[in-house]
């Protein structure tokens, strides 16, 4: 472990959200050569955020911007994650404002993931596209207790969106709720619900409701990270856009707008773009810091 006075500077950054007080909030620290992995989780439990994110330098032979590319790692109170979108968020624009915007590399574990940060009227926006995104089905046993974990009956359930495994970065259970009364009643049984998800390797449980062709409202239980609830999730939208994609839910090209933290009193949006063609799933949010 290192000692108090070796630990670099923490920073705090909201993501998908220009106002401090909404999206989701998340530590960044921007040169973390100097911490172990236990140094990083204790960061990140003593900020109690769902994510951290930590940057040191790139592994050899990734090839990226010339003073933009870097190893990211991210860490929630409980454990080590592989990919996270509202941290990557975050370090991009806590990046940008010391470097100026355009395009970053992370190499995360999940794969690399370009980002391109733009500045426009004193608002910072990053776009990150991810990995290849995959879905697969799910057992109904393991829907089945799911749903009896979150105490959702079945029927509350929206059959125009089936339920499954999606995947861009990290695994998330995508379950689509018939109505926003639904989906806004979410008090659900913590312990269940985090040994399911250890058991199917899950990060987040996507819960969705349509709007409109292109509006969604979500909401992510994230009890493996020591968290009730993500208040904006980056990983779970880019997954849920290879899911839309996958089951023809959406057009090839497609820009869909996720808002998300509204329940929880700290609102941010989330824009997925589409392209037909390219398996990336892009997700852009805004950024500011925190204090």
């Amino acid at each position: 472990m290192t000692t108090i006075a070796s630990r670099p500077e923490v920073l705090r950054y909201t993501a998908f959200s220009s106002d401090p007080a909404g999206g989701n909030p998340a530590g960044v620290v921007l040169d973390a050569g100097a911490l172990d992995d236990g140094d990083m989780l204790a960061v990140a439990a003593g900020l109690g955020y769902s994510e951290s994110a930590f940057l040191t330098a790139p592994p050899e032979g990734l090839d990226g911007p010339e003073g933009r590319t870097y190893r990211i790692r991210y860490f929630s109170p409980k454990a080590e994650v592989p990919f996270c979108g509202h941290a990557t968020v975050a370090a991009a624009v806590a990046l940008a404002e010391r470097q100026g915007p355009g395009p970053l590399l992370f190499a995360t574990q999940a794969g690399p993931v370009p980002v391109d940060v733009t500045e426009e009227d004193g608002a910072v926006r990053a776009t990150l596209a991810s990995v290849e995104p995959y879905v697969e089905d799910v057992a109904d046993a393991d829907l089945a207790e799911a749903l009896a974990a979150l105490d959702w009956p079945a029927a509350d359930l929206d059959p125009a969106f089936p339920p499954r495994i999606a995947y861009a970065g990290a695994r998330h259970l995508v379950l689509a709720a018939a109505t926003r009364a639904r989906l806004a009643d979410l008090a659900y049984d913590f312990e269940r619900l985090e040994a399911l998800m250890h058991r199917l390797d899950l990060t987040t449980v996507q819960l969705v409701w349509r709007e409109s062709a292109t509006l969604f409202h979500v909401r992510d239980p994230f009890p493996v990270g020591g968290v009730v609830e993500d208040p904006a999730t980056g990983a779970a939208a880019a997954a849920f856009g290879g899911y839309a994609r996958e089951l023809g839910l959406v057009t090839e090209d497609a820009v869909l707008t996720l808002r998300q933290g509204e329940d929880l009193g700290r609102p941010g949006e989330l824009t997925v773009t589409l392209r037909a063609g390219d398996p990336r799933v892009r997700v852009t949010g805004a950024g500011v810091r925190i204090g």
